[in-house]
């Protein structure tokens, strides 16, 4: 009886990043992709989030390597953490492996892998696993759909993709291969990108933008032109650069991750820029304005980043005015769009002009749209359709397209994070649930965990009281105090009255559990955080994190 594939989702279902899938056979896993999720407004002080790694590391010794379909942060950006826990080789192509490493060894795990290149159309044996990796277009280049060749047919992940007819690199996804595959051994089971399953029509080739970067180019001669886009983003970096070269202007790199990936990119032969007009932005001296393009990070509107820097003026490099142009060659994350709008504004603050997506054609999208993913299902034809990389309604939407492309509903399956998906010979079902919440990340400690994101919501929308009283630890009776110390409720030098009541509640509640001659420490913080807590409420409507220092004598 042939062997069952299983698959464990460990991200990507229901957010835009976190993709993390754990493909098993014969006892043995493969992973694909592990990405990192940029953190919400909701998300105080997080830098990033994780998937949750605990069932990887109850598996660790079944763990046979990791396949990157492709260079963007949300799919490789978690390999640098998780290594500090396991150790695995890494599959990809030679400039997903590029991006990776830098991560990688500035976490100083690089020791505990091995990079393995792999190229367009090539099969390799991964552990039981007979992987193929078909060529893809997408935002970032050198991407790869991967198809599983196993005992229970293909099993083919498409990776993020669009269909590209003029890539930029003439790179385009392979289609061709995706067809013959379908038709001759067949596609038992396809798992396909949904991130634009709600958008009708198709995406724009990344060509497109090249013109009219062009006439913006053109349009603002004479003026410094500063523009920010991913750093990953090579064929954007290639047309920005290519504008900026036929107008005359010298192109400077702002950013270290922009930096190192124009550097590997280059020496890869993957981005031409002559030697005579790169430079660093600390090189730029004394250039013109309208002699210069500076290529930046920070688009998504991050809050030390380049660009958000600059819109601060704080950049140690450059000092927006009046005749800098800004072009914004990106499009917001969700979740960005309040970061991103409060640096457009402080660009213009500073008397720059701003462009972006909103008001010109500077960005394409790198994932396909409705025709481009019924295009895909009707080439695969598959027998089994799980959509995958999306928020909820992404997937809902693509399932969808996937019934009106003739797949049967029973044989669409919309999954969440946690959950597996055994593949058999009766077809497949869902077959467990594993851990799947959210690890964040703050600063160098990993999972600060939900209580503290809650404490750090009450903190920021109701303030905190810390009340320091000192009290006989015999008789209950208050010797000093209590003093009140406030943040985020009320405005101390403004609020004598409420806070001589709210200190005059103290005592009384202390006083009550001293009459029950409770006046043990323990009780005696329950009676004042008790006692306190219904003043506040009564006077206030608020209800901020109140801290009890108790000193007994």
């Amino acid at each position: 009886m042939p062997s069952p594939v299983t698959i464990t989702f460990l991200g990507g279902l229901g957010e835009v990043g976190r993709n993390c899938a754990c493909f098993e056979l014969e006892g043995r896993i493969v992973l694909l992709d592990c990405g990192l999720l940029f953190p919400g407004p909701d998300m105080l002080g997080i830098d990033l989030v994780l998937p949750d790694f605990t069932w990887l590391r109850e598996n660790a010794d079944r763990v046979e390597g990791a396949i990157i379909t492709h260079g963007h942060e949300d799919h490789a950006g978690g390999l640098a953490y998780l290594l500090r826990e396991l150790s695995f080789p890494i599959y990809g192509s030679a400039l997903t492996l590029g991006i990776a490493r830098n991560r990688i060894d500035e976490a100083g795990v690089l020791d505990r892998t091995e990079l393995i290149p792999v190229t367009d159309g090539e099969r390799r044996r991964i552990g039981p696993f007979d992987c193929e990796f078909i060529p893809v277009a997408h935002s970032v280049p050198h991407g790869f759909a991967v198809a599983f060749h196993t005992p229970q047919g293909v099993v083919l992940h498409s990776g993020d993709f669009k269909l590209d007819l003029t890539p930029v690199d003439g790179r385009t996804t392979d289609l061709a291969r995706i067809g013959a595959i379908a038709r001759g051994e067949g596609i038992r089971l396809l798992l396909a990108d949904s991130t634009n399953a709600e958008e009708p029509g198709h995406s724009a080739s990344e060509t497109s933008v090249g013109e009219v970067l062009r006439d913006l180019f053109l349009a603002n001669r004479g003026r410094r032109i500063i523009t920010a886009c991913f750093a990953s983003h090579l064929h954007r970096i290639q047309q920005i650069a290519d504008a900026a070269l036929e107008c005359g202007r010298i192109v400077a790199t702002l950013g270290l991750s922009m930096r190192k990936n124009v550097q590997l990119a280059r020496e890869m032969g993957l981005l031409t820029i002559p030697d005579h007009a790169l430079l660093d932005v600390s090189e730029i001296g004394e250039i013109p304005d309208g002699e210069l393009c500076v290529i930046s990070t920070g688009s998504q509107g991050e809050p030390m980043s380049a660009l958000a820097l600059m819109a601060a003026g704080e950049n140690k490099w450059l000092r927006v005015g009046a005749n800098d142009t800004v072009i914004l060659s990106s499009h917001p994350i969700p979740g960005n769009e309040a970061s991103v709008g409060k640096v457009i504004d402080g660009l213009y603050k500073l008397g720059a002009d701003v462009v972006h997506s909103g008001m010109a054609h500077v960005h394409a999208t790198g994932h396909a749209q409705q025709e481009e993913l019924k295009t895909l299902l009707s080439i695969a034809s598959p027998e089994w359709f799980v959509p995958v990389h999306g928020e909820y309604r992404h997937l809902v939407h693509h399932g969808r397209l996937a019934a009106a492309m003739g797949i049967p509903g029973e044989r669409i399956t919309i999954c969440a994070d946690g959950d597996q998906l055994t593949l058999d010979d009766d077809g497949l079902r869902t077959s467990g649930q594993v851990p799947a919440g959210y690890l964040y990340v703050d600063g160098v400690v990993g999972d600060v965990g939900h209580g503290v994101l809650r404490d750090r919501r009450v903190l920021a929308e109701e303030g905190v009281i810390v009340v320091i009283v000192t009290v006989d630890s015999t008789t209950g009776e208050v010797i000093a105090g209590p003093e009140i110390i406030t943040r985020g409720w009320v405005y101390a030098p403004e609020a004598d009255e409420i806070l001589g009541e709210a200190r005059e509640r103290v005592v009384e509640g202390i006083r009550g559990a001293a009459l029950e001659h409770a006046t043990d420490f323990e009780t005696l913080k329950r009676a004042v955080r008790r006692s306190l807590g219904s003043f506040v409420s009564e006077r206030t409507r608020r209800r901020p994190m109140i801290v009890p220092v108790v000193m007994e004598t």
